[in-house]
């Protein structure tokens, strides 16, 4: 992790315990013997988290519970479309589960099999095929899509 990451992780636990910076730069002072962040090394850094863990605080998850983002421009704004669906209500499963459950359930007769994840998905014409379909619901929910 850069110095850097590591500044915003002790700034977020600060906040999240509610230290102001007074009291952060006596945590630092007391963990490490400098007062100051930017004369610290990266293993200081990480005795002020500790002491930060310590003190009941703990890191969320962050984007490491994400999904990444799909490879094909495309591809991303299918689930951009299924998101906006989801949020107006006019789809009950969200995320990529949700879309990959309905793809099966549209295309599988017509493409005769369908991939397990539409990130994996490689052929322009079956993803323009979910493209139209996603804008098709859209437009009858209301929803604006440019593209």
């Amino acid at each position: 992790m850069t110095n850097r990451a590591l500044q915003r992780q002790i700034f977020a636990g600060c906040r999240e315990l509610g230290l102001d910076t007074d009291t952060r730069r006596d945590l630092q002072l007391v963990a490490t013997g400098k007062d100051s962040l930017s004369d610290m090394s990266e293993a200081e850094m990480h005795k002020v988290v500790a002491a930060l863990k310590e003190r009941g605080w703990r890191p969320s998850a962050g984007a490491k519970g994400r999904r990444p983002a799909a490879n094909r421009a495309d591809v991303r704004f299918c689930h951009v479309m299924w998101r906006l669906l989801h949020e107006k209500g006019a789809v009950k499963a969200s995320g990529a589960k949700g879309l990959n459950a309905f793809i099966r359930a549209r295309f599988e007769k017509k493409w005769g099999s369908v991939p397990i994840d539409i990130d994996t998905m490689q052929d322009w014409s079956e993803i323009a095929d979910i493209v139209d379909a996603l804008k098709a619901m859209c437009l009858r929910n209301g929803i604006e899509v440019r593209r």
